[in-house]
């Protein structure tokens, strides 16, 4: 492959003229495409001392491939250098990224947001549960009760009477959901409007319950993130207290756990229903890799048809 072709990729493989070959830049490129975070940075390591060694400035795919297959192994090289090219579509694509972020309380939604934000260059990064909070300074209880609540505690703003046996809990969730859209809306049709990428995340991001073809400008990927053992769940919270120190309360979370993991269930059900990507995050890493190898995806499926409409 020449230099010319090499300099298109958009890799990061290349640096600007006069500018030395950046080995973080190189990594996060590589993280980018669903690479662990330490394969990423032993294969720029490896990448820089060919350089060093052969006196060079430059980094072509050829040198890539051969080291990753070194490092890596022929099958995943080669899926490196495929998801490397869907990267590239990424990073030239013509409309803005929307990526939605659903999930029920302690799933590592915020985490997975922040990856990929870091990983695709994405620098707007929104929670639901913050619009929430902007919502409350406007709408009183009154007004607005579901806003005022947890997600998994608002069963109070459930319009009475209800019909037997409905689920309270699940019930007033909804409701919350419903005034949410709102605000999820108005910011979604900003970053349209501006052209500009953005990752939402939060419980509220059920699907079904947001107009996405109303954004006809913008590319949406949604994805809904699980935890389905119950003490892998457990585990999130007390990992999350413990990174915190101690701001949200473990135990509150862990009281109401059943009525959270029902919100989960209701979710995936949404989920399966419109055909939304369910992550399941056992393992942040690999939860990681799945949300980028389906952002990935979707840019090569909108590139192919950009293209057949040229």
């Amino acid at each position: 492959m020449n230099e010319g072709a090499d300099r298109e990729t958009g890799l990061g493989l290349e640096p600007e003229p006069g500018l030395p070959y950046s080995k973080g830049l190189t990594a996060q490129t590589l993280m980018a495409t669903g690479l662990s975070p330490e394969s990423s940075y032993r294969l720029a390591a490896a990448l820089e001392q060919r350089l060093m060694l052969g006196g060079r400035r430059t980094i072509g795919h050829d040198d890539l491939r051969h080291i990753s297959r070194e490092m890596l192994g022929e099958a995943e090289s080669a899926a490196l250098m495929e998801r490397l090219q869907r990267w590239r579509r990424v990073r030239t694509l013509e409309r803005p990224l929307i990526i939605l972020i659903g999930g029920t309380t302690g799933v590592g939604k915020s985490t997975l947001a922040n990856q990929l934000a870091h990983r695709l260059g994405i620098v707007r990064v929104a929670s639901t549960d913050m619009i929430r909070q902007v919502m409350r300074a406007f709408f009183s209880r009154d007004l607005m009760p579901a806003i005022h609540y947890s997600s998994f505690d608002c069963a109070a703003a459930v319009p009475t009477p209800v019909p037997e046996g409905v689920d309270l809990t699940l019930a007033g969730f909804i409701e919350q959901v419903r005034a949410v859209r709102v605000g999820i809306e108005a910011l979604v049709a900003r970053a349209v409007e501006e052209k500009q990428g953005f990752i939402i995340e939060g419980v509220h991001l059920v699907p079904g319950h947001l107009d996405t073809t109303r954004w006809g400008d913008a590319l949406v990927v949604e994805l809904v993130v699980t935890v389905p053992e119950r003490r892998c769940h457990e585990q999130h919270f007390t990992f999350r207290d413990w990174h915190t120190g101690g701001m949200r309360s473990l135990q509150r979370y862990l009281e109401h756990l059943d009525k959270i993991r029902r919100i989960q269930d209701l979710i995936g059900e949404r989920a399966a229903e419109h055909g939304v990507t369910v992550v399941e995050n056992r393992d942040i890493d690999a939860a990681v890799a799945r949300a980028l190898d389906e952002v990935l995806k979707a840019v090569a499926v909108e590139s192919a048809v950009a293209g057949s409409d040229e």
